[in-house]
């Protein structure tokens, strides 16, 4: 019973998914509007991410240093939830952490959360308490540009394969919570450093989503309406 309610949840959460992939879109081309076109640290941020992409396509996959942060970032977001973690084990073939507790977002968390990219957020940031301003500015951003496709690329990846944290809650909830995740912290990191306000995003996002539901249910009526007409020529 648990699994056929999380399948319908999923489901009601595909137009949700619908609503924000058309704000995604949206809001690409108004976090891209500068006077001077793409600046710097944009390019170097693009860069990142094309440079890893080369490196998935030419070179082995680090295994083990995926596993490494998919297990650290179980047991960092079941800290946050008040987990206790311990015996965390990692190689090629897999790696598992045990803890106290659990949840459907400390279960789906690597698959949404960049924990290499969090770190090296981390570490700039610790670096601009400091030194003033944040030296090497566009390092910071390559880098960045390539732990997020090392996340995404690692995440599409493993996705395809039969994941038991993704068949704990099944797939259509998992897929679902999981894209709506990682496009989620997209938008607020456009919304962080570009000429996109977080007013702007959130009222396009509750715009979108709301009319996606809105479709779904005309969708729904209309075809009610023709199956009553249906069966009463009958």
């Amino acid at each position: 019973m648990a699994n056929f309610l999380r399948f319908l949840f999923g489901l009601a959460l595909l137009p949700a998914c619908w609503g924000m992939t058309r704000t995604f879109l949206a809001a690409v081309p108004v976090a891209a509007q500068t006077s001077d076109g793409l600046p710097v640290e944009a390019l170097f941020l693009l860069g990142g991410i094309v440079a890893f992409a080369a490196c998935w396509l030419v070179l082995s996959h680090p295994i083990r240093t995926y596993v490494l942060g998919h297990e650290l970032t179980h047991a960092l977001w079941g800290l946050l939830f008040g987990a206790i973690p311990s015996k965390l084990k990692v190689g090629v073939r897999g790696g598992s952490v045990r803890l106290s507790k659990s949840n459907f977002i400390i279960t789906l968390a690597p698959y949404f959360f960049p924990f290499y990219t969090f770190v090296v957020i981390l570490v700039a940031l610790l670096v601009y308490v400091f030194v003033r301003p944040l030296p090497w500015l566009p390092l910071w951003m390559f880098l960045i540009g390539f732990t997020w496709a090392f996340h995404i690329l690692f995440t599409l990846s493993t996705l395809t394969l039969a994941q038991p944290d993704v068949q704990t809650y099944g797939r259509v909830f998992s897929w679902a919570f999981i894209y709506l995740a990682n496009v989620a912290l997209v938008l607020v990191w456009l919304a962080s450093t570009t000429p996109l306000t977080f007013a702007d995003l959130a009222g396009g996002l509750v715009t979108r989503v709301v009319s996606a539901y809105f479709g779904v249910a005309e969708f729904f009526q209309a075809g009610t309406v023709w199956l009553i007409g249906l069966f009463s020529r009958k």
